[in-house]
């Protein structure tokens, strides 16, 4: 399907593609760029590259495919250092998780020879480096595409192909959409799961002890979200802002009713929104994003 796949950072959405992509064979070749040589060596060591470098450019000499799997920061000065080295009808894409951002940093340094087409697996652990990838990240997952206005329809054809052949489910959207969308999805929860933590961390001693050592499924599962990478996350508060803060004002205005209904005892109003969760709940169990 793809004769040179370029992956830049190999992290654990990089080294999920790379793995998937060798055992299913999506690719003939798959080299990798990441910034820490020692990176490089374990994904050399692990076998699920076939070169490994340093040098962004390097990586992507030759490649048809290049997936930008770094954080959104970093955008900007690997499209300059790659530009060029792509090959003409090369494909770009990335893994980011704001894509308008994504679009805004990568765009204006590639040259017009190349297919821009952001992308985003919504897949992920709060895991990172090369050792915490599997090839199973993305089986029965979203990957959303938001191609360009002018994409050319069989590069996104080529690249739709290679996601469903990683065993993710495609959707298609614009920039603007998924940013919105994701705000309240991924970008908010993350959000409040590291308020929460943070809450925690500046506890007295003694009960931030015991918060951790008694610490119920939903303190636990916060925690889970709240260990995620926080250069990643630190990016993506920055580069999706207007959404998140639309969101977090929603939040707010939901919070306050929740607050009045405790102080005032109106079980019902309470019961009323627990029912309707729960029943979201279920959707995405019935969803199979469990």
């Amino acid at each position: 399907m793809i004769q040179r796949l370029a992956i830049i950072g190999i992290g654990l959405i990089g080294s999920s593609i790379a793995r998937v992509a060798r055992e299913k064979q999506l690719a003939a070749s798959i080299v990798c760029a990441d910034r820490s040589q020692a990176h490089c060596t374990e994904a050399l060591a692990l076998g699920i590259v076939d070169a490994a470098s340093t040098d962004p450019a390097d990586a992507v000499a030759g490649a048809d495919l290049v997936i930008i799997c770094t954080p959104i920061g970093t955008y900007g000065a690997i499209a300059k250092a790659i530009a060029p080295a792509l090959a003409p009808g090369a494909i770009v894409s990335d893994v980011g998780s704001v894509k308008q951002a994504a679009i805004l940093a990568l765009q204006p340094h590639l040259p017009a020879h190349v297919h821009l087409i952001p992308g985003h697996p919504v897949a992920g652990t709060e895991h990172s480096g090369p050792g915490a990838g599997f090839a199973t990240l993305f089986d029965g997952r979203w990957c959303i595409l938001t191609p360009l206005p002018d994409t050319n329809a069989e590069a996104l054809t080529r690249l739709e192909a290679f996601w469903q052949g990683a065993g993710s489910n495609l959707a298609t959207m614009t920039a603007e959409h998924h940013d919105r969308v994701l705000a309240i999805t991924s970008h908010l929860p993350h959000l409040i799961a590291y308020t929460i933590v943070g809450t925690a961390a500046d506890l007295e001693d003694q009960l931030q002890a015991e918060v951790i050592q008694y610490s119920a499924g939903g303190f636990r599962d916060f925690t889970r979200i709240a260990g995620s990478d926080p250069v990643m996350w630190r990016d993506v508060f920055l580069n999706n802002r207007d959404a998140v803060l639309e969101m977090l004002g929603r939040l707010h205005e939901d919070i306050a009713l929740m607050q009045r209904a405790i102080r005032i005892g109106d079980g019902q109003t309470l019961q009323d929104l627990f029912t309707r969760t729960r029943a979201i709940r279920r959707g995405v169990l019935a969803a199979k994003q469990a």
